[in-house]
């Protein structure tokens, strides 16, 4: 067999969960420059900038939620792919003992984590065979924040602010333009998207997926198709959704369009979207020996150039110092755009804990505490633990419990991404409460803000859906939510809404 291929492809994992490719780094770096310095999305842009630095720097998961990992095999005839499976899982398995990718694999029908990223479809493994001598393995990291704002549309259809979509060019156009509309902060933007026209639902959806091992500075082959990416491109970004939802000059940073035969009765657009920690990476390996030959979208003699040249997000003394636990008063002094930094004790919790305290007392007192959705990546050191990453998830799957647990428990703050709906702005203007907006992705950066692990409730669901007992200190974040029922996310939605109705040609 090939005695360095597990080697190889463990490699390959750690270092797509950790290192941005170059032609995603570039786009952002350009981002950074597009955005008015002392804005949110300027602030949001610097700590993700940071944050690219920092993953690099100390070896770490770049985003806390490492996604599905999906691999692409090419092999050589007669290679053997069920040991090279074999292979893959086990690596997989290593990458997870190590705490470079999160524990992410679920049992469907009871919700049990299987602990190793292994299971029933996980990880996702594609081997076509080639012509050629070589070995080529490519993988992609997509997180389910990103993956929840996939779509996909059957044509003719009405669309928001975009009116009839027919079954032509214009109408795919309007359905990638209403697709990178509707996703708003809760995909991590500045995003991408990859889009397949036709095929079949599943075949679209896969197909789509694939265009995102596309650079982005590469040029569509097909005439009409790289048309249409350049249209999206030079008119998507004016509808100011920006970098997290917070309104802004950059909202997305690649489209890439294929195009399947179809059945004459359908006509489906299936867009995916990646967020701005845009994960995939590639390798040539020796078919002999498994050995890494060359690097796909990288080259690793070149050095890495950082995203950042000072020392990132800085504070500009217009901040508020919020102490835990917090009271009524903290928070009702509070205002839509106020920068926050957090101090204090904290508690994670996620669909789990949340679906778990609509049932069951908590397991902590709640009172005037700041409730993190949270799936951090952690890992045993003795009688401990320690958090390696710890983003914020994609709030809106809370939407259905957090007001009432803002009201039973007296939760006073709630950190997330992509902000919530109508039920929570009423329980945070009724109870005293406030929506604070993270950066969604920056796992390092935030993994830095927290001091010590003090304790764990809830194991029994898995290490990203227990709720973790962290102490903080100055956590960042942005109020999007106040306690006055103003919401920054309704507001962007809707001034980006009148901006994609302008673009219905």
């Amino acid at each position: 067999m090939l005695p360095s291929f597990f080697d190889s492809v463990l490699q390959l994992i750690v270092r797509t969960s950790t290192d941005l490719p170059p032609d995603v780094r570039a786009a952002m770096k350009i981002a950074t420059t597009a955005e008015p310095a002392g804005t949110r999305a300027s602030q949001a842009l610097t700590i993700i900038s940071q944050n690219i630095d920092l993953a690099v720097d100390h070896e770490g998961a770049i985003c806390q939620d490492t996604g599905m990992p999906t691999f692409e095999v090419h092999v050589p005839v007669g290679a053997n792919q069920i040991w090279m499976r074999a292979q893959i899982r086990d690596a997989i398995r290593e990458a997870t003992r190590r705490g470079k990718l999160r524990p992410n694999s679920v049992d469907s029908l009871t919700g049990e984590n299987s602990g190793d990223n292994l299971g029933p479809g996980t990880p996702i493994i594609h081997f076509d065979q080639w012509e050629r001598d070589d070995i080529e393995v490519k993988l992609i990291l997509k997180g389910g924040g990103c993956e929840n704002t996939n779509a996909q549309y059957a044509l003719p259809v009405d669309l928001a602010h975009l009116g009839r979509a027919d079954r032509t060019l214009d109408g795919v156009r309007k359905c990638i333009l209403h697709a990178v509309w509707n996703a708003q902060g809760k995909g991590c933007s500045p995003g991408a998207v990859g889009v397949c026209v036709g095929g079949d639902r599943t075949s679209g959806y896969l197909h789509a997926k694939e265009q995102l091992f596309r650079t982005l500075d590469d040029v569509n082959p097909d005439r009409r198709l790289a048309e249409l990416e350049a249209s999206v491109m030079s008119t998507v970004n004016t509808l100011e959704i920006g970098p997290m939802g917070f309104g802004g000059k950059v909202t997305l940073i690649g489209c890439k369009v294929a195009a399947l035969n179809r059945l004459p009765a359908s006509f489906f657009v299936s867009v995916a979207y990646d967020c701005w920690a845009f994960r995939r990476l590639g390798v040539i390996l020796d078919r002999s020996t498994g050995e890494i030959r060359t690097w796909l979208y990288r080259d690793p003699s070149h050095p890495i150039i950082p995203m950042i040249d000072q020392a990132g997000f800085v504070r500009t003394g217009k901040e508020l110092v919020l102490n835990a636990p917090l009271t009524e008063e903290d928070v009702r002094a509070l205002r839509v755009g106020d920068m926050v930094l957090v101090s204090g004790r904290m508690f994670t919790g996620r669909d789990a804990v949340h679906a778990h305290l609509m049932k069951h007392e908590p397991p902590v007192d709640l009172r005037g505490s700041v409730l993190y959705h949270c799936g951090p990546v952690v890992v045993k050191e003795g009688d401990g633990w320690r958090v390696t990453a710890a983003g914020p998830t994609t709030s809106i799957r809370e939407e259905p419990y957090q007001g009432e647990i803002i009201k039973r428990y007296g939760v006073r703050a709630v950190i997330g991404k992509g902000g919530m709906g109508a039920k929570t702005l009423a329980a945070l203007k009724e109870h005293g409460a406030v929506y604070l907006n993270a950066i969604g992705g920056a796992a390092q950066f935030y993994a830095r803000s927290i001091t010590a692990v003090e304790g764990v409730s809830l194991l029994e669901f898995g290490t990203p859906e227990a709720m973790w007992h962290l102490r903080v200190d100055a956590f960042p974040a942005i109020v999007t939510m106040d306690a006055h029922g103003n919401s920054l996310h309704r507001d962007i939605e809707e001034t980006s809404g009148e901006q994609l109705a302008a673009l219905r040609g």
